[in-house]
This record gives C-alpha cells, sequence and structure tokens, in this order.
C-alpha cells in the first residue's frame, strides 16, 4: 500500500486502468491458470483488484513493511490456501510493477514447470554486463569480476541476463520454507524483450510503459 517511489503506485492509472489491473487480467487471460489472487493490506486496492475479478486477501501487517520478503508473503498464502483445501501444484507471481508481460509469457513458465523444471521466471538482457562492473575500493576502482576486460566491444563480451520481475512460477509445496529466493531446484528461463521488460518504479517507468503500449512492442 505504502509505495515510497509514487504515490499509490499500484492503482495509479496506466493507459487508462490502474497498473495493478494489467497483471489481474494477463493472469485471467492465461488458460492454464484457475485463479487470480490479490495479497495486499490496502482497502482500495482490494476494492479495485476485486472489481476487475481477482479474490482478495488481506496482507498480515507484519507481511506488508516495506523491509518485508515477497517469498515470506507467498508462504504465508500457500499455507492459508492450503487449510482451505486448494490443491493447486504450481503458483504463479505476477507483480503488479511488470505490466507489459504477456499470456504467453507465463504460459512459458508454466509449460517449462510441466515438463520437470522446479521453478522459472522471466529474463531480459542485462542493462550492464557485469564484465564491464566496477567496484570502488576507497578510491581505487577495480573491475567487479577479477580478470574481467570492461574494454571489450559489446559483441565479444559474454552473455548477461538479468531477472525481469515479469513472471515467476514454481511448485506450490517444493518451495523451500527457509529461503528468501522464489528459484530453486532445476530453475528454467523464459527470455523477454527489453520493451517489453518495463519495471515500474517511478513516474519516468510510467511514461516509458504508456510509450511501449501506443507503440504496440
Amino acid at each position: 500500500m505504502n509505495s515510497k517511489g509514487v504515490r499509490d503506485k499500484n492503482i495509479k492509472l496506466l493507459a487508462g486502468k490502474p497498473l495493478l489491473a494489467w497483471s489481474i487480467e494477463a493472469g485471467l487471460n492465461t488458460p492454464l491458470v484457475d485463479r487470480v489472487l490479490v495479497s495486499t493490506d490496502g482497502s482500495e486496492i482490494a476494492r479495485i483488484g476485486a472489481s476487475f475479478g481477482a479474490e482478495v486477501y488481506r496482507r498480515p501487517p507484519h507481511l506488508a513493511e516495506h523491509a518485508s520478503l515477497i517469498v515470506d508473503t507467498i508462504r504465508d498464502l500457500r499455507a492459508r490456501l492450503r487449510a482451505e483445501g486448494e490443491t493447486a501444484p504450481y503458483m504463479v507471481l505476477l507483480e503488479p510493477t511488470s505490466p507489459l508481460r504477456r499470456v504467453e509469457d507465463i504460459t512459458a513458465c508454466l509449460t517449462m514447470l510441466a515438463n520437470g523444471f522446479d521453478s522459472v521466471a522471466t529474463f531480459t538482457e542485462a542493462s550492464l554486463n557485469p564484465h564491464r562492473a566496477w567496484k570502488l575500493e576507497g578510491d581505487l576502482p577495480r573491475t567487479f569480476i577479477e580478470c574481467a576486460d570492461p574494454w571489450l566491444p559489446r559483441q565479444k563480451q559474454p552473455e548477461a541476463w538479468q531477472l525481469n520481475g515479469a513472471v515467476y512460477a514454481f511448485s506450490t509445496d517444493d518451495l523451500p520454507d527457509e529461503s528468501s529466493s522464489l528459484l530453486y531446484g532445476r530453475i528454467g528461463a523464459v527470455r523477454m524483450s527489453k520493451s517489453r521488460s518495463v519495471d515500474i518504479d517511478d513516474e519516468f517507468d510510467f511514461k516509458l510503459a504508456e510509450h511501449v503500449l501506443r507503440e504496440g512492442a
């Protein structure tokens, strides 16, 4: 509820719809997804989530703090769903800050789970190749990766990818009880383009996402 980067970020309008709605609709439009749930501590988020067709689960206060880990919310929700009799073998996390994912991205992740992976996530090309990154030790710069050559042209650097936060899918029962990560076991990767990997953090990201939507990328 209390986003620090943009006030009421998850319900701010993006191309005429609350940011949250883009993730809800992506889930509802995915044939392999049976239920779409919104976990929140905010009454307005809950109202809007329900109005777009999601089931709402109120998040406990201790899981809605700025330092709270999303994996702890997932574990809490899993326990509540199992107590209610839900038997779904897989869970998918669709964070509202990644509105440009598509049904095919979600479907690809779930298909990989069905084909023997324990957890799957979406990736995009790294914005900074780690072979070009530096660290500062006092006033002394050092390459972040020992023996890396940051002066090589991009085409000669090894490929580097980063999580884009659009889709995380995992086996419901196998999610570890004591890990901060949503990725475990045999991990699969689904590639997404940079243009659809906009992660909404500030006002500029909203403008960028709206531009991508207008251009149809």
